[in-house]
């Protein structure tokens, strides 16, 4: 099982070790936060890694809700806000920054974790259907590719194409299986289809249309 790691950001020692110690049992990576700042720092330093973050509200130097937006910049990864505020207008604010759950303190540590697994049950389903290659994000359940955050406009043969060699990343594909399992056994016609296929998804692709490589005498690789 993939290691799934939460960020905590407390500047109560007590509650980061109260919460700390529940999810170590559980199995998950920690990284810890006192302060917004400190936050900001180590979510840009682990930002690949982090599954999930507990976010407290009132924090000094920087609080809760700019940190949020920060993040919110760049990522959609699950945040919990901690908080000992529980005003509606205050959840809802919360809400339209991007807050995915909200817990009042004190919080029982046991719905916490329930909570946090729960949410995570949620994005990894999401994420399992969306595969990112340097940039390449193909989502099988909707069928689409983008590139750095733009929709590639691909026909139904060349996402299939795509998508095989994505799925082969770093193996050296020949013409015949590239036909046999892209166009079937069905196919007839001259393997050079192929070649015009690919010519089409590098220029689709952009700078990243690089990482298909030509195997000389073989055929294709996605290779990053």
């Amino acid at each position: 099982m993939e290691e799934v790691t939460v960020l905590i950001v407390d500047d109560e020692s007590r509650i980061r070790k109260l919460i700390r110690d529940f999810l170590a049992k559980e199995g998950y990576r920690i990284l810890e936060a006192k302060d917004g700042e400190e936050a900001i720092k180590v979510y840009e330093e682990n930002k690949a890694k982090i599954n999930l973050i507990l976010l407290d509200v009132m924090m000094p130097k920087l609080d809760g809700w700019s940190v949020l937006r920060q993040i919110r910049q760049d990522s959609k990864v699950p945040v919990i806000m901690l908080t000992a505020r529980g005003e509606e207008q205050d959840e809802l604010f919360g809400f339209e920054l991007g807050v995915d759950e909200y817990v009042t303190k004190p919080f029982s540590p046991k719905i916490l974790v329930a909570r946090i697994k729960a949410i995570l049950g949620r994005t990894t389903a999401k994420q399992n259907d969306v595969k990112d290659y340097d940039g390449i994000l193909i989502d099988t359940k909707g069928r689409t590719v983008s590139v750095d955050g733009k929709n590639v406009d691909l026909s139904l043969r060349e996402y299939e194409l795509l998508k095989y060699l994505l799925e082969n990343e770093n193996v050296a594909l020949s013409r015949d299986k590239i036909l046999n399992n892209v166009w079937n056994y069905d196919y007839y016609g001259d393997s050079r289809t192929i070649d015009s296929h690919i010519k089409k998804i590098r220029h689709k692709l952009g700078k990243k249309g690089k990482y298909i490589k030509t195997m000389r005498g073989v055929g294709y690789k996605f290779e990053i």
